[in-house]
């Protein structure tokens, strides 16, 4: 225990209180006084209940009272939880986040409290024993006895559905005494993982790297590991031989997905290799799913969790390993709120913890690679495929050359090579990274495009829902029969390719083909996508057709052709990082090819089939990609070599939004080793029905950006009508 501040020092008799400083999940930069209770004892980490303004609100006790409150004004806690306290590793990473994204102290620890309920304790349901022995048992009773024979207390629910009989049978044995009630609690998740329930055979390669990192979990000290492998080298079943190290140590372990919720293949992996399902944490999860989940974490009972970034803020009562899967994508970064990248604060956690960290990627992140040429991280490599599949040929088709009309978009050659590989009974995946029918839809007669009201942004078609869509802010409206502009009737035409009329185009060209189509708005839900992977990995499609959905994480044996579209998609932003994402997405996506033992083919579509990214593509050259990319960045002086953080305003009325960012541009900090560019409106110059300008500070890595900023940026009056976001090292700068 930290500090006991309840103990023999209270002066009994006198109405003097021992006072601790508690922190409300609130955007507060402080923590409050608050009077210990007598006869209580509570000890910093612990989970209180206190009053703040009119209502009771959760807080952490967080260290001794700053004692600049009057004693008549402090009130006193309302209760301490039966949970044991906060660990103090994650509360100095709690206040290490606050300070290096600039958020309220309060705001982050929201996140690590982000179950509501989950401190009081779980309330019993009525679960059903066999009590007695009875006979003349009709067959219905007796297939719920003997369903009830292993000794497991179940619902009444269960009983039935596992015996296939209708609540009343077991209502009815209730009132024969064949049956009494218990008090049944939900079990925390995945409390009992087999770390040898199923180990995989490794190759030689994956032996190694294997061994270094359960060397690493048993040292129990700071280790950080890129674990780089070719797309298919088996690099989830390497860091598995971690996770069960870490098991038999009986240690937590966090590994982090940035899709969970759409990773029922990796799920089934586990359960596979472990004996049982993990805890998830991701956004779809129920609210008792999410309190049964955060008190087996805060307990140490769930000892692996599976989620997304925000798994991270939970509070683990012992972890032992922390694996960031696909490392280098964007999802990781969090861009509203306490705005902060996963796979950099990982790294923080377990740097404060003294633990292994695995960064998983066959694509990995320039930073991460950077971090290894410069020996802060370790190098694990799997330079082949599992079981002697080989990497796929890429081949780029210039499309300058195909002459295609304005309403085709699939190449003679990629159409060639369709049929070839549906005549061999294999399968074929086209991939374009846009949903929807089409981009854009434009009046042929005065040219006005479908904009969308609330943002800077182009309407896409949907062909299935005979709507508009704004993939920004969610609105919508039917198809209008003529321009809004112009009054023109049936003038409005689609331009450009989404995946629906990729599909149609397909449908066209091979009408007797199983063709399916895979985006997030044709995956509704967890579980109709896993019916769909399930399909392609059966074999009983012919043609996928998806977005980056498809793209990473999955193994479909009998895919041996994929084909780009549209591989220059993303090519042509001054985005920092667009190099890099494309070169990512269109190796990711090539990966799906030729997994198994027969052999595949890549073919890019693209007007820039010279493009430095197709031709390393081509060339297999990803070393040399990175190689040049980073001299490029260096010479730029951009990160990983400096770095930046970007100032976004953004309020509701055009001229007041545009005034604080004028007045944040007068004082900006301006040097020989910091720089300031802006304001200037952003891409998105409105999103959400809200203006957005945007300053960029470029900065020496040895500067104290935090400091300077925080200076900076207080240092302007800001009316509560607008808000000013500060993003550390920000990924996108839209």
């Amino acid at each position: 225990m930290d500090d006991l501040f309840q103990d023999e020092s209270v002066k009994k008799g006198s109405g003097a209180h021992i006072c601790v400083a508690v922190l409300v999940p609130y955007p507060v930069d402080k923590a409050y006084d608050y009077a210990v209770p007598y006869g209580e004892a509570v000890e910093t980490g612990d989970y209180v209940l206190v009053p703040l303004g009119g209502r009771e609100v959760v807080g952490v006790v967080w260290g001794a009272a700053a004692g600049d409150v009057k004693p008549a004004k402090i009130k006193s806690i309302i209760l301490k939880y039966d949970m044991g306290p906060m660990p103090k590793v994650h509360r100095d990473f709690v206040s290490w986040v606050a300070k290096y994204t600039l958020s309220p102290l309060g705001f982050v620890l929201k996140m690590a409290l982000s179950a509501p309920g989950a401190l009081e304790p779980p309330e019993p349901m009525t679960g059903y024993k066999i009590a007695a022995d009875a006979k003349g048992l009709t067959d219905k009773q007796r297939a719920v006895v003997d369903v009830l024979k292993d000794g497991v207390i179940r619902r009444a629910a269960d009983i039935a559905r596992e015996a296939e009989v209708t609540a009343g049978v077991v209502k009815t044995l209730l009132g024969k005494g064949v049956l009494e009630e218990v008090a049944l609690y939900n079990p925390a998740p995945c409390q009992k993982p087999y770390p040898d329930a199923r180990a995989a055979q490794l190759s030689d390669d994956q032996t190694v790297a294997a061994h270094a990192l359960v060397e690493a979990v048993k040292a129990k000290s700071f280790y950080a590991a890129l674990l780089d492998g070719v797309t298919g080298a088996g690099k989830t079943e390497v860091y598995f031989e971690a996770v069960a190290q870490a098991l038999r140590e009986d240690q937590q372990v966090l590994i982090l997905l940035p899709e969970i919720a759409l990773s029922n293949a990796f799920l089934d992996r586990f359960k596979a290799r472990f004996g049982c399902s993990p805890a998830l944490w991701h956004s779809h999860l129920t609210a008792n799913q999410r309190k049964n989940t955060w008190r087996g974490v805060a307990q140490g009972v769930t000892k692996v969790v599976i989620g997304a970034r925000s798994a991270l803020f939970l509070p683990y009562e012992d972890l032992g390993l922390i694996v960031v899967d696909e490392e280098h994508e964007a999802a990781y970064k969090q861009e509203d709120g306490v705005i902060y990248h996963a796979r950099d604060m990982a790294v923080v956690r377990a740097h404060l913890g003294k633990i292994p960290i695995a960064l998983i990627s066959a694509t990995p992140s320039l930073e991460t690679v950077q971090n290894v040429w410069e020996g802060r991280y370790h190098k694990l490599q799997l330079s082949n495929r599992y079981g002697g599949a080989r990497m796929p040929d890429v081949e780029a088709i210039d499309m300058r050359a195909e002459k295609l009309d304005a309403q085709h978009f699939i190449s003679l050659p990629l159409r060639v090579a369709m049929q070839q590989t549906l005549e061999r009974g294999e399968q074929v995946l086209l991939f374009l990274n846009r949903r929807g029918y089409a981009p854009l839809t434009l009046c042929r007669s005065c040219g006005h495009r479908m904009e969308c009201p609330r943002c800077t942004a182009w309407l896409v078609e949907h062909k299935s829902s005979d709507k508009l869509h704004c993939h920004h802010c969610g609105y919508f409206c039917r198809i209008p029969k003529k321009c809004d502009e112009c009054g023109e009737e049936d003038s409005l035409v689609a331009c450009g390719p989404g995946v629906e009329r990729i599909f149609d185009e397909a449908k066209a060209f091979f009408p007797d083909a199983n063709i399916m189509l895979l985006a997030s708005d044709t995956a509704e839900n967890a579980d109709e996508l896993k019916d769909m992977l399930s399909q392609i990995r059966s074999g009983s499609v012919n043609i996928v057709i998806g977005t980056q959905i498809i793209a990473k994480g999955h193994h479909f044996p009998g895919l041996t052709l994929v084909g780009v579209v549209d591989a220059d998609l993303g090519l042509t932003g001054g985005e920092l990082r667009a190099s890099e994402r494309v070169y990512q997405l269109l190796h990711q996506v090539a990966g799906r090819a030729g997994r198994a033992e027969k052999a595949g083919r890549v073919m890019l579509q693209s007007y820039m089939p010279d493009h430095r990214i197709i031709q390393a593509l081509c060339d297999g050259a990803r070393d040399a990609f990175y190689e040049v990319e980073a001299m490029e960045r260096e010479m730029a002086d951009m990160p990983p070599f400096s770095r930046l953080a970007g100032i976004i305003i953004a309020g509701r009325d055009h001229d007041q939004t545009l005034e604080i960012a004028k007045a944040l541009g007068r004082t900006a900090p301006q040097g020989e080793r910091i720089s300031t560019f802006g304001p200037a409106p952003a891409p998105y110059a409105r999103l959400r029905g809200k203006f957005r300008f945007r300053l960029l500070v470029r900065a020496d890595k040895g500067i104290d950006l935090q400091k300077t900023i925080a200076a900076w940026v207080d240092g302007v009056k800001c009316p509560s009508t607008v808000r000013v976001y500060v993003d550390i090292d920000p990924q996108s700068f839209m």
